[in-house]
């Protein structure tokens, strides 16, 4: 591994690839949603259906699909499958890069049109 400047190490194959799947996963607007759902709380696949407007199978599928790949956790409560993100980085992740963009949005929205754009 090389060594930075910063101090830091090139991380190793294996953690570019799995930190690739996980950025490849989040890459779907639907499932990214999701991931921003489950950042401010655990919930059911039907609660998350509504708030994403999604369809109850579509859901399904992602979480089935983001609970493989290790970013979303369940537990049972009767009988509904209650979800979850367990790991806090991934939430702090999912936040900042929507947050941000949600911010920018606003900052030009505020701004108005650039002179000399339609």
């Amino acid at each position: 591994m090389a060594t930075l400047a910063g101090g830091f190490e090139d991380p190793s194959a294996e953690v570019l690839t799995e930190a690739a799947a996980a950025f490849g996963l989040l890459a779907s607007a639907a499932r990214l949603h999701i991931m921003w759902a489950l950042s401010q709380g655990e919930s059911d696949v039907t609660h998350l259906a509504d708030r994403v407007g999604g369809a109850l199978p579509a859901v399904s599928q992602h979480l089935a699909k983001l609970k493989l790949a290790g970013l979303v956790r369940s537990r049972r409560e009767g009988r509904r499958q209650v979800y979850y993100v367990d790991d806090p980085d991934i939430v702090t992740v999912v936040r900042v890069m929507v947050g941000q963009l949600t911010a920018r949005t606003a900052l030009a929205v505020a701004r108005g049109p650039v002179s000399g754009m339609p």
